[in-house]
């Protein structure tokens, strides 16, 4: 099987857009169209491969649609899953959006600002002064239910199964978990119900490689975030190297896409008269 790296693109030193020549974009048009699979290209590549040159991606166009953004992220959690999504309420920045969110939460509540990742842009608000600072901070509304939780799941999905994953206990300071924020990682038994949870929004999304951060209320998962692109920090100790993993589904899927070779219909034979 031919995989293709996509880090010889990465690596070109383009000149801006409005300067940009094909024949500098498409250098490696070629070993493209040639490969099987374009692993891990940027999100701006993504249209010009899938529908320019009919490449396979790995990650799956899924993967980048729906975890390139965590509003547009949220709003497939609440049509798939919406028992396992925390209550959310995502509305445009107006001048009555203040009293409009107060009236649905009570403190403490959860606010977001929608394009950050690694724990940034996360707000536990406690209060009006909490909320005013975090309105000033951001473009749009998101904001969610508070969970009584002081740690959470990441489990780590390659091709079709969760292949591992660990607990992220609260940081010292309180409310985060993530490791980037002080959280430190735990392993121990993966609930069933989490993993299951995952597989399920996998299967029928198209997700095939990410980092899902799911809490969990008793026996009950919350689907958070996920990232197509996640620290490697807590997998690898855990789980080891994934390139393993990775080829396994890549040949999987490689395979259950090749056409079926149509087969020469056997001359039927005639049968003889029975005196």
């Amino acid at each position: 099987m031919k995989l293709l790296s996509f880090d010889a693109l990465r690596t070109l030193s383009f000149p801006a857009h409005d300067h940009l020549k094909p024949d500098q974009y498409w250098r490696h048009k070629e070993r493209i169209q040639a490969a099987d699979f374009v692993l891990f290209p940027d999100y701006w590549q993504l249209n010009a491969l899938v529908y320019g040159l009919g490449a396979r991606v790995f990650p799956s166009e899924a993967s980048y649609r729906i975890g390139h953004n965590k509003i547009e992220m949220t709003r497939v959690f609440q049509t798939v899953c919406p028992a396992n999504t925390p209550d959310t309420l995502i509305l445009s920045k107006a001048d009555n959006a203040l009293n409009d969110v107060l009236e649905v939460f009570d403190y403490p509540f959860v606010a977001k600002i929608p394009k950050s990742s690694r724990g940034e842009g996360v707000f536990l608000i406690e209060n009006s002064a909490d909320w005013v600072r975090y309105y000033n901070q951001t473009d749009t509304i998101y904001v969610q239910e508070y969970l009584p939780i002081d740690r959470d799941l990441r489990l780590v999905l390659l091709g079709e199964k969760v292949v591992g994953g660990y607990w992220r206990l609260q940081a010292a300071q309180g409310f985060y978990n993530n490791l980037a924020q002080g959280g430190t990682m735990m392993s121990g038994q993966l609930p069933p119900e989490a993993v299951r949870l995952v597989e399920d929004f996998a299967r029928r999304t198209g997700v095939d490689h990410a980092g899902f951060d799911v809490a969990m209320v008793g026996q009950h998962p919350y689907l958070i975030e996920f990232n197509r692109l996640f620290g490697t920090q807590g997998v690898t100790a855990v789980i080891g190297d994934t390139t393993g993993f990775i080829l396994e589904y890549l040949e999987k899927r490689l395979i259950s896409e090749r056409p079926i070779e149509p087969t020469t219909p056997r001359r039927k034979r005639r049968l003889r008269r029975v005196a």
